[in-house]
């Protein structure tokens, strides 16, 4: 059985080629058009036992139509989009069959059963159901022996005009309001006789969403702050509904475990979080995904101590989640009083006053800053004044190192602490640190064998928020400068395994540190940052040209699929000049020069074969890369950047890897081949062999 929406009107489109005989005309479009689609016909009967039957046809993107009626009669019968065509049968089951044809030629054909019987209908089997997608939507279906088509009769006072479906075929009909209604259906057929079927129903509104918002994506820690997501930690002492005298009325709605903000009957309605005010000043947006059932609109404002407010019309579509992104600029632009530093509250408001509105995923958040200058290996400087404590910010006048401690502590300004490209950080100290008393069995200050948890040999994690100038490192005994100096004292013991520095980048190989270990006690660390060894990736590399350098198949390792052979070598030779520049400085790039091989996936490409490189994979945008020797990895990480085939990515071979990063296996033969095997779905495994240049 097929469903179909019938439509109450039609409409003709005409396509009309206009211009100076001279010109020359653009027909790429036709290469575009397809044959028609959701081809059928509506048969609708005369109740006389006359078995005249009128056929309308229709389609999409059809101009015209041959019908041919199942009986004796040889010839089909020619008609325009929008015409019908009435035919005389005898009682019989008949196969009448329609074909449409497009602008181009190209034409569908479609059978249905038509049977004419001078008989009433019998049996009529009708089901009424709300549609359980989409608010106040019934859907009829109508069954019966002997019939050939039904007039549905919705019960709406508006509605003087049935709706008339094949036998078997489904009628939506969309009602205005939610309520009670007689509906009729009445089963026709070629006798004069007709067979009637009555329901009272009830139309039902969805008045909640009954799907989930749309998930939001992966961020750092450093990059949002969310006020109600389930996707990401959100602020404290949060009131959803603060008493300011309105109407609105308030409930956490859960749809199957996914908890959103349910305000109805809303005027306006209050987010309040006065007693843990958010300094979102270096954010650049505040998004919200907001759900109705109705025609209404919304009014968001985002308020700062004063207080000080924007409002900001949100357009809203009933039955569907409405997800904003709203720069922070457009807030502070009308009202320069807003700030950002200082956001106590958001306020909701109706449009018009009465309706209803589901909340979800209330949050702050600015663009990726990229990948963290701070990847590397990094150390103390070995030098006088190198760390220090002092009352305030930036002092060091109650104890500095000295010229002398510097040779004396030797095995302190030897550690290392390493930031990892995937967020892992580790303190190297070795076999022996400096040591102080308040650790665990030390007696004297001086160099001696690491003491846990300070020893290095815990996981740990750092986020770097580079706008807010922050670096938080978490994990057991992780720590940087000095391993008893926390945000809230000197004994090594920090709230929650998790230490925050203010970090300051003096250049790209030294930063300083400080922080408040308690009110009014400041340490000061300045890092430099070791030269990395040089990677053996540095350089220019291309696939090797050759057949069975690139190819896939379903297990790592496999090119059973597709590999390339000698002749296709020869076709693609702008393929296997393309050159992957890996620099000395994590810098990363995609030289294609003027044409390179492209692929129908590629926008605006209709077959294979070298052209001009299309972006975002031409090589425009910056690029980094992250080679991991112990785990042979190589990370590539930029728009459009990849190694090999650009549509090739961990996820798909569409070119839109997440978060703009791919993530190869390496195999290094020697300092001048690798190979490169990658993923790109479950079962897809590509392989790429390259030469270094």
């Amino acid at each position: 059985m097929k469903t179909i929406k019938y439509l109450f009107s039609f409409c003709l489109v005409a396509l009309t080629f206009a211009g100076c005989v001279e010109d020359e005309k653009d027909l790429n479009f036709v290469t575009n058009v397809v044959a028609p689609t959701e081809v059928s016909m509506l048969f609708n009967v005369t109740q006389d036992n006359s078995g005249l039957v009128t056929i309308t046809p229709v389609a999409e993107g059809a101009i015209l139509f041959d019908v041919t009626f199942g009986d004796e009669t040889e010839d089909p019968s020619s008609l325009e989009n929008g015409e019908n065509i009435s035919h005389t049968y005898a009682e019989g089951t008949y196969t009448v069959s329609a074909t449409a044809y497009g602008i181009t030629g190209l034409e569908t054909t479609v059978a249905q059963e038509l049977v004419v019987s001078f008989q009433a209908p019998a049996n009529l089997a009708v089901t009424i159901e709300n549609d359980a997608a989409i608010s106040k939507r019934v859907n009829i279906t109508a069954n019966a022996d002997f019939a050939v088509s039904y007039d549905v009769h919705s019960g709406e006072e508006s509605a003087t005009e049935p709706v008339t479906a094949n036998i078997g075929d489904t009628v939506s009909l969309d009602y205005a309001d939610a309520g009670t209604y007689t509906i009729t259906v009445v089963a026709m057929g070629a006798a004069i006789e007709t067979t009637t079927y009555t329901e009272v129903f009830e139309v039902t509104a969805i008045e909640a969403p009954l799907v989930s918002s749309p998930a939001p994506p992966s961020r750092e820690e450093g990059d949002v702050i969310s006020i109600y997501s389930g996707a990401y930690t959100n602020i404290t002492d949060v009131d959803f509904f603060p008493n300011w005298d309105q109407t609105t009325l308030f409930n956490e709605f859960d749809l199957e475990g996914d908890t959103m903000l349910q305000y109805s009957d809303l005027n306006y309605q209050g987010i309040d979080f006065t007693s843990n005010p958010v300094d979102a000043s270096s954010m650049e947006y505040i998004h919200v995904d907001i759900w109705t059932s109705d025609e209404n609109e919304a009014i968001i404002s985002p308020i700062s101590t004063g207080p000080n407010e924007t409002a900001y019309e949100l357009d809203l579509t009933a039955q569907q989640w409405t997800s904003f992104d709203i720069p922070l600029s457009v807030f502070t632009d009308q009202n320069p009083d807003v700030d950002f530093a200082d956001v106590i509250q958001f306020k909701l408001e109706g449009s018009p006053v009465g309706g209803a509105i589901f909340v979800d995923n209330l949050y702050f958040y600015r663009d990726p800053a990229g990948p963290s200058p701070l990847i590397g290996t990094w150390r103390v400087a070995s030098e006088a004044g190198s760390l220090g404590v002092g009352p305030t910010q930036g002092t060091t006048n109650w104890w500095s190192i000295t010229a002398d401690q510097v040779i004396e502590r030797a095995c302190f300004l030897d550690d290392t602490y390493v930031f990892g490209a995937d967020g892992s950080f580790s303190n190297v100290v070795g076999d022996n640190t400096w040591l102080e008393t308040w650790q665990d069995g030390v007696e004297e200050e001086a160099c001696g064998a690491p003491v846990a948890p300070h020893n290095g040999t815990n996981a740990a994690t750092f986020s770097h928020d580079q706008p807010g100038g922050n670096l938080t490192i978490t994990g057991l005994g992780a720590y940087l400068g000095l391993p008893k100096v926390h945000n809230g004292g000197e004994d090594g013991i920090p709230v929650n395994n998790t230490i925050t520095y203010s970090v300051t980048m003096e250049d790209s190989d030294s930063i300083t540190l400080e922080i408040e270990a308690g009110t009014g006690v400041w340490w000061t660390y300045k890092l430099v940052k070791d030269a990395a060894p040089p990677s053996p990736l540095a350089g220019s590399w291309s696939v090797v040209s050759e057949a069975g350098s690139l190819g896939v198949g379903p297990t790592q390792g496999t090119t059973n699929w597709w590999s390339i052979t000698a002749e296709q070598v020869i076709e693609r030779t702008c393929f296997f000049d393309d050159t992957y520049v890996f620099g000395a400085d994590g810098s990363f790039s995609n030289v294609l020069g003027a044409d390179s091989w492209l692929e129908t996936w590629q926008v605006d490409v209709e077959e294979e074969g070298c052209g001009a490189p299309v972006a975002p994979h031409n090589g425009s945008n910056a690029a980094t890369h992250s080679y991991d020797e112990v785990a042979s990895t190589l990370t590539i990480t930029g728009a459009g950047a990849y190694l090999g085939l650009p549509k090739v990515n961990n996820e798909n071979e569409l070119g839109t890897p997440v978060d703009d990063t791919i993530t190869y296996l390496v195999t290094m033969a020697d300092s001048n081949t690798m190979t490169l095997e990658i993923e790109a779905g479950t079962g897809v495994w590509w392989t790429f062999l390259l030469i270094k240049n």
